[in-house]
């Protein structure tokens, strides 16, 4: 069976992505290996194995191109309405918190972070299908 273990994003700057990803997800930094040109830099959550790995490429000076398809990283927080307050307080960028209905039933209750190299990462309430 496999096993899902990290998720990879090109970053332009390692330092202001780490920055973020600690101050807003908590993420702390689980391993880094430099190579001739790029680094791996994987981060995790003291709750959970799974990884993200920011590419750094150090040539790189271009933001990277996102492309139009719609894609994202997802987190699940206790409270969702005081996770999007901190986020709020502390200048991060943030959607409305959307109440997610289907059938007249809320299916999920979430917002959309963005990273500083335009990443969207889904904050969703724990609970349901999320818990």
């Amino acid at each position: 069976m496999a096993k899902p273990v990290h998720s990879m994003i090109r970053v332009l700057d390692e330092e202001r992505s780490r920055a973020y990803y600690a101050r807003a997800f908590g993420l702390e930094l689980a391993e880094r290996v430099g190579f001739d040109g790029f680094a791996l830099v994987y981060l995790r959550h003291p709750s959970s194995p799974f990884e993200l790995e920011l590419t750094v490429n150090f040539d790189r000076t271009e933001p990277y191109d996102l492309g139009d398809g719609y894609g994202h990283l997802a987190v699940v927080v206790d409270d969702v309405d005081a996770e999007h307050a901190r986020f709020t307080q502390e200048g991060l960028p943030a959607t409305p918190v959307k109440d997610f209905q289907h059938q007249g039933k809320t299916l999920a209750r979430f917002f959309f972070a963005t990273d500083p190299d335009g990443y969207k990462i889904e904050v969703i309430q724990k609970g349901g299908r999320f818990g």
